[in-house]
């Protein structure tokens, strides 16, 4: 018989999925918002990166909404 997860581990490690998601989209942003400025990436691919760490804080958000309402639901 497998055991059973324990439910805590499991929302602990979603929130710091989601905790590390922001800070990983951050310093990519960041970092391309700097190539970006000494005209190393063209105004497009930084377009491409502003859409991609919009999508990532939406999902962390999302992620962290379902944690908060499953801790406070028990």
């Amino acid at each position: 018989m497998k055991p059973k997860p324990d439910p805590d581990l499991s929302l602990a490690r979603q929130q710091r999925t989601a905790g590390l998601t922001i800070a990983a989209a951050m310093l990519i942003w960041l970092g391309a918002q700097a190539a970006g400025q000494q005209g190393i990436l063209p105004v497009r691919w930084l377009f491409l990166f502003d859409f991609a760490t919009l999508a990532a804080m939406v999902w962390a958000m999302v992620v962290t909404y379902r944690v908060w309402r499953a801790r406070r639901d028990r």
